[in-house]
């Protein structure tokens, strides 16, 4: 069965926070004391962002600066609440029919969208059928719709109607699925299912840099390479924003020092001043909190090109890396070293699951227990990555010099302009390296074991980077994909798991985890574990 959804997003705020890029500043800015907010910042919370998203268009965001902006200007007909559970939003209440394949949503009557004009069923068909649309580009439709009843025929430009969506009235829109899915009301949480307003879209090419979303907050300025300003959406249909502005200053990757002299409120700590914040004689460590990430950072491996097509030469990679202490050394400990590819937190997280340990003369023997018999005759290995200046250093630099020191193998480093590399990384199958750096890791769009499987290994996943297949591994995701059975849904994503690991699809490092310095005056910040704050839920007080 073809009802592989692909794509995904990255986490590249957490690449920033885990691995350093771009931290520069000096570290003794740590030690001074917190500062009161900015004169004038009364309601308003100031933030530092890199580069800010690639897009607000909800239908080609597919990594998760541009979703963390997304999800404040937009909105959907469901959300997933603070516990990560399917909550109501545009519709207040759904139906399911008894074999689980068609939804009757009832949308709220007093929803608008920026510009005052009424938010209608009709609204969410023409969104759809545009993120289907071949013109449009989308790169997460298939992971996202492809459930939907004729959503293929629309995908491929056989027609424009979406047949399994029905507007039955203004307020209720029927929706009908190929199969009864388990987490599809979640699909329906991620941006591409967000409605937008055709007159917006179809303005101009660039709507999405002034966008009429329907969201808890408005794009009120929008300075690229400079700043973004979102302004709270008074007439909200939800709970409305306790903060008038948020501001995003730009190309800011030095939050620490800017959190130090109070420009901004919020900062993301990197294992460079983890020390110094962490140290209990030094105030600012009463303002740190520590995120959970339903993330996985990884190395992938092209299991199409030599020598990563033996699955002895793969496992030789695996146990050829001591990730504990290069974690110790590259990020002072502050991440847990993985073994598997699902996150403690999510469902079907398997800690008795076998992983491929350090042990280097076990990756010794299969290196000689493969085609290859000796790694003089390998050919050339190359890694794809993203960064500047040609210096990889780090967690991806120690587990290089592991691979050279413990195997003698060398491998040689492509390095790509980071944003260049997020828009091309799911289409790095066409790039054939041996070798890929995950970015900023794989992180969850909702809490469920099929959003890392299926869209990573699954054979057909464009996502599959690696190429990675196993006929057995298919077989498992193919049947958890519709299992009704929650515990025996579970048990098979963890038997397709372990088949992965013990293939070395990939070579895992490490589970996220984010450190997050809020000022004392700023209430309510949490960074959700799929990588963004709430922020019409945070507020300023004095």
């Amino acid at each position: 069965m073809n009802h592989r959804p692909f794509f995904r997003r990255i986490g590249y705020r957490i690449l920033l926070s885990l691995l350093c890029i771009g931290v520069l500043a000096s570290a003794a800015a740590c030690s001074r004391t917190s500062t009161p907010p900015p004169a004038g910042g009364q309601g308003t919370l100031n933030l530092a962002d890199f580069a800010g998203p690639l897009t607000l268009d909800p239908a080609t965001a597919a990594e998760a600066t541009s979703v963390s902006y997304i999800i404040q200007v937009f909105s959907g007909l469901v959300r997933l609440d603070e516990n990560l559970q399917v909550a109501p939003d545009i519709a207040q209440s759904w139906d399911k029919s008894a074999d689980g394949k068609t939804y009757t949503f009832h949308l709220r009557q007093d929803v608008k969208f920026h510009d005052g004009k009424q938010v209608r069923a009709s609204d969410f068909k023409y969104s759809w059928e545009r993120a289907l649309n071949p013109a449009t580009q989308s790169l997460t439709v298939g992971a996202y719709l492809f459930d939907i009843v004729g959503s293929e025929n629309v995908a491929v430009g056989e027609t424009t109607q979406l047949s399994g969506v029905k507007v039955l009235d203004n307020y209720t829109l029927q929706v009908t699925i190929k199969s009864s899915v388990p987490f599809f009301l979640q699909k329906l949480a991620f941006p591409i299912a967000f409605v937008v307003d055709k007159a917006n879209v179809e303005s101009d090419s660039l709507w999405w840099q002034h966008p009429n979303g329907s969201g808890p907050f408005k794009l009120k300025e929008w300075q690229t390479d400079r700043l973004i300003v979102l302004q709270r959406n008074d007439s909200y249909y939800g709970e409305k924003a306790k903060l008038s502005e948020v501001v995003f200053q730009l190309y800011r990757s030095d939050e620490i020092p800017l959190y130090q002299e109070g420009s901004i409120d919020v900062a993301f700590v990197s294992p460079a001043y983890m020390g110094l914040v962490t140290d209990p004689t030094n105030p600012v460590s009463e303002e740190l909190t520590l995120f959970p990430q339903l993330l996985l950072y990884y190395i992938s491996f092209n299991t199409a090109r030599p020598p990563l097509d033996d699955v002895n030469v793969r496992q030789a990679f695996c146990y050829a890396v001591d990730k504990e202490r290069l974690i110790a050394l590259a990020t002072m400990n502050v991440v847990p070293a993985a073994y598997g590819i699902l996150p403690p937190g999510m469902p079907g997280y398997n800690a008795s699951l076998q992983g491929l340990h350090f042990d280097v003369q076990k990756a010794k023997d299969l290196i000689s227990e493969s085609k290859y018999h000796d790694v003089s005759g390998f050919p050339p290995i190359v890694l794809t990555t993203g960064g500047w200046g040609g210096d990889v250093s780090g967690l991806l630099g120690g587990v290089i010099e592991e691979w050279k020191r413990n195997l003698g193998i060398e491998v040689t480093v492509r390095q790509l302009e980071p944003e260049a590399y997020t828009i091309i990384f799911y289409s790095l199958k066409q790039e054939r390296d041996e070798l890929f750096d995950s970015i900023g890791g794989w992180i969850a769009d909702y809490p469920d074991p099929q959003d890392f499987l299926d869209l990573l290994f699954y054979s057909s996943a464009p996502s599959n980077t690696g190429s990675y297949s196993n006929p057995e591994v298919d077989a498992l995701l193919d049947k958890a994909y519709t299992e009704q059975d929650p515990a025996t849904r579970l048990k098979l994503y963890q038997d397709a798991e372990q088949l992965i690991v013990q293939d070395a699809a990939v070579l895992p490092l490490f589970f996220g985890q984010s450190y997050v310095l809020v000022k004392p005056y700023v209430k309510d910040y949490v960074l959700s574990p799929l990588g963004y704050p709430l922020l019409n839920k945070v507020s300023i007080q004095e």
